[in-house]
């Protein structure tokens, strides 16, 4: 069985669905559908990629992530859902430099 330290690594290194916003979510942002592409909220900048779908680029314990998440309406507020994935900057880099290789992938189709 895993030590609470190592369950811990791997909760804090999961590139799972679900980020770290399922543990400690956002401060609410109030209406986003009224925000325009991007608009800044508690330093956190949204970028609009659909009715519930939102990137954001914020810090999580002390590190720079890219949250790319779905969200759903509730008492007509706007809040984050469990689906989603949060890139460290690693991750978004890796994901930077793949995007011609995806792109060509994509016009294959």
């Amino acid at each position: 069985m895993a030590s609470k330290k190592q369950r811990k690594s791997k909760l804090e290194d999961s590139d799972s669905d679900s980020g770290p916003d399922d543990r400690n979510p956002p401060a609410k942002k109030g209406k986003m559908e009224k925000a325009s592409a991007a608009s800044t909220s508690d330093d956190n900048e949204m970028f609009k990629l659909s009715k519930y779908r939102y990137v954001s680029v914020r810090e999580f314990r002390g590190k720079l992530m890219v949250d790319i998440r779905e969200y759903y309406e509730k008492d007509g507020d706007m809040k984050p859902g469990k689906k989603g994935i949060c890139l460290n900057m690693e991750q978004w880099n890796a994901l930077k430099e793949q995007m011609e290789n995806i792109e060509a992938a994509i016009k294959k189709y």
